[in-house]
């Protein structure tokens, strides 16, 4: 895929091979973001707080033995909104991104949510749409698909 590049664009779109897609639900007051890479990116962490939701952040230790993820997921849902993850795992796998562990293809995708959505459904129910979207530049983002 190609990404339009401009020097207008200051957003993380600008990096090739970083695919940033979001989706908000028509009808609720909640969504979800992924920023998509493919070919592997290095990512750290710093969670905080007293009730962290996350999934996947220990990976992104230094001592760990993960060397880089093939997305990050930001969703609303509280901890349902985890869920969105799955959904970011199984679009990469079907295009074969991920961790080669023998025959399998693991796709490493970290996440966070936030508290406050009544609705964590919607969020694992379009947890894919971001990632549809993802190969679109800032200005031309599609209608969810």
């Amino acid at each position: 895929m190609h990404i339009e590049s401009s020097p207008n664009n200051t957003t993380l779109t600008a990096i090739q091979g970083i695919w940033v897609g979001h989706h908000q639900h028509p009808r609720r007051p909640t969504g979800c973001t992924v920023v998509l890479c493919p070919k592997g990116m290095v990512a750290g962490v710093d969670v905080r707080g007293a009730a962290p939701g996350t999934r996947e952040t220990d990976l992104l230790s230094p001592g760990h033995s993960v060397p880089h993820v093939h997305a990050l997921l930001l969703s609303g849902g509280s901890a349902f909104g985890l869920d969105a993850a799955s959904g970011v795992m199984r679009w990469l796998e079907a295009r074969g991104h991920g961790l080669r562990v023998g025959s399998a293809c693991v796709p490493i995708v970290p996440g966070a949510v936030i508290f406050g959505s009544r609705w964590p459904a919607a969020i694992a129910l379009q947890a894919r749409t971001p990632c549809c979207c993802a190969p679109w530049s800032p200005r031309r983002w599609p209608r969810p698909l």
